[in-house]
């Protein structure tokens, strides 16, 4: 938690302003009872009706300048807690944003979000409090002992007799509560996880006639947290009645002893009334430091875990020196490449050694699970390779500073994602500065023009979350025309051409020739018809090169790539 103070810099002066009211406003809650005791003591047995007026008018512009200065308390407290809560959710997304892959499938999305959302939340829920208790109670209780003992010592000893009562029921909540606060962070990561799946895998949910297992899991998440959130309210609504009762035993001793002492002629009766009201002070301030330690477990939980995803370092970063040529000629070679997912027996990629030249396409074609996704998330630096290098332009990746890699290059992803927004908003995902003749240029060449005008709104029609209003054919001609409104030197298609059909992909890949004549051409793709009239055709099997060469020569040389050809083309298309 103490981590995460670092955040409260910007305020300070705001929360130097609040520690300023606060310490105000517990003056005059400790002025009042000594007024309220005068007003008695002299007022009252005296019959001075001028003087209560005079003290009574004077209380009252005490107790409304506490008010005051309470509320300014407050404004300053939550501006301070609210901003500290944007910029924490804002670095933490940031920081989010320059992870690599790995630390994505290390951490998980949906932990992500949780973290990003409630756990954040729970910071500054914590400072709001923190800011106005941590002076607040300890000046208001250490004064109140000060008060109670000028007003009477030995009746100050119920005060060392309850406070230690009081502090060790607050402490065995707190010791109980911080486990239970924990699990339930790490239980909302999994309620998250299961909400996310149900909903983002409808389809595929109903399709299989899942829907009752599906609310079977969701209904065990949320038991799971519901019982832990109950087991932790049962603890703290126990902990309150219990305060309260050591609060109003001790209000009663305090009353009794001081009937006692008064009768005795050893106090006056303003100054008991005075000191129930600094032992209630007292009580009241512990109360409210129990407060803190009931809300500290949980907020101590969530900021480490807020602080594991700040102290995680991206494993693809710029290197001290980045090579920063400005633009991007397009050569891209992989020389002795070898990569391995974390974790995994054996390497996705082994001894991959090949070159790909501006005005050429390199097509790549292997089984499910040959590694050929992974080989060309390595040309953007998605993930960064074990032995060997990846060159673009004859500089290794890792020596490029991303940003102006990444400008170089119109990436298809193989799972088409489109964002909510119109469609022009879309496809200048690519390229924000694009014109509305270059966006519908791109579209036109992504053969997407002819559905975008049958549409209502035509390039204004809006696109709903992760693009469900729209085919998958039709998703993939709009992410097509994302990367072609970049005009990029280096195009990569990760299989984006099997959502098509037939007519389509000829469409498609003649309006493509082209628009790409001077750029590399990197395609990934099932399809041998696709690949056919490519410059370069690299056959993957099981993470090697099994063989490059073109259509022709891979018929003679490839025996991986006359497999592949054989269960797609007819004899008389082989031949």
């Amino acid at each position: 938690m103490v981590k995460l103070l670092r955040f409260l810099k910007p305020y300070s002066a705001l929360v130097a302003a609040t520690f300023l009211l606060v310490f105000l406003q517990a003056v005059a809650e400790l002025y009042l009872p000594t007024l309220m005791s005068d007003i008695v003591d002299v007022g009252v047995v005296n019959g001075d009706t001028g003087y209560i007026l005079r003290v009574g008018g004077w209380m009252l512009l005490v107790a409304l300048g506490g008010a005051v200065v309470a509320v300014l308390a407050s404004y300053c407290s939550s501006r301070v807690a609210m901003g500290m809560g944007r910029d924490l959710r804002q670095a933490v997304f940031r920081h989010a944003q320059g992870f690599s892959l790995h630390e994505f499938d290390r951490l998980g999305t949906a932990t992500l979000i949780t973290r990003t959302t409630n756990d954040i939340l729970q910071v500054p829920n914590l400072i709001i409090v923190g800011l106005r208790m941590m002076l607040f109670a300890p000046m208001m209780g250490i004064g109140s002992v000060v008060m109670a003992l000028s007003k009477d010592r030995t009746l100050s000893l119920i005060i060392v007799v309850a406070l230690p009562v009081l502090g060790a029921a607050v402490g065995a909540a707190a010791v109980k509560a911080i486990p239970m606060f924990q699990a339930m962070q790490k239980k909302i990561d999994r309620l998250n996880r299961v909400v996310r799946e149900g909903l983002t895998g409808i389809r595929v949910i109903r399709a299989f006639n899942r829907t009752d297992y599906e609310q079977e899991r969701f209904v065990d998440a949320n038991r799971d947290l519901t019982e832990t959130a109950i087991r932790v309210n049962r603890l703290m609504g126990a902990l309150m009645p219990t305060l309260m009762l050591i609060m109003n035993l001790t209000a009663i001793a305090v009353v009794w002893f001081g009937g006692l002492r008064i009768d005795a002629g050893r106090m006056e009766v303003g100054d008991l009334m005075a000191f129930i009201q600094y032992v209630m002070h007292i009580m009241f301030s512990t109360m409210m430091l129990s407060m803190m330690f009931i809300m500290l477990p949980r907020a101590s939980a969530s900021a480490a875990r807020i602080n594991e995803v700040l102290e995680m370092r991206p494993s693809v970063t710029d290197p001290p020196e980045p090579y920063s040529p400005g633009t991007v000629r397009g050569e891209v070679e992989f020389r002795n490449v070898t990569y391995r997912y974390p974790g995994a027996e054996r390497p996705a990629l082994e001894g991959i050694s090949f070159r790909a030249r501006p005005g050429e396409v390199t097509a790549i074609i292997g089984g499910t699970g040959a590694g050929k996704t992974t080989l060309v998330n390595l040309i953007p630096r998605f993930y960064d390779v074990q032995e060997g290098a990846v060159l673009v332009d004859g500089v290794d990746v890792r020596q490029w500073r991303l940003r102006d890699l990444r400008a170089g290059i119109g990436y298809v992803p193989q799972r088409a994602m489109l964002f909510s927004g119109t469609i022009a908003a879309n496809i200048r995902f690519g390229n924000e500065d694009a014109s509305d003749e270059e966006v519908a240029r791109a579209a036109a060449i992504a053969q997407a023009e002819g559905f975008i005008a049958e549409m209502k709104d035509g390039y204004d029609t809006a696109i709903a979350q992760g693009g469900t209003n729209v085919s998958g054919g039709q998703k993939q001609r709009l992410t097509i025309a994302r990367a072609l409104v970049r005009k990029p030197a280096i195009y990569i298609f990760d299989d984006n051409f099997s959502a098509l059909d037939f007519k389509t992909d000829a469409r498609l890949r003649a309006a493509l020739k082209p628009e790409t004549a001077r750029s590399t051409v990197i395609l990934v793709a099932q399809r041998v018809s696709t690949v056919m009239d490519a410059d370069r055709i690299i056959v993957l099997d099981q993470g090697r090169v099994a063989g490059i060469g073109t259509h022709r020569e891979l018929l003679q040389s490839c025996e991986v790539y006359r497999e592949i050809v054989a269960s797609q083309l007819a004899e008389e298309e082989l031949a």
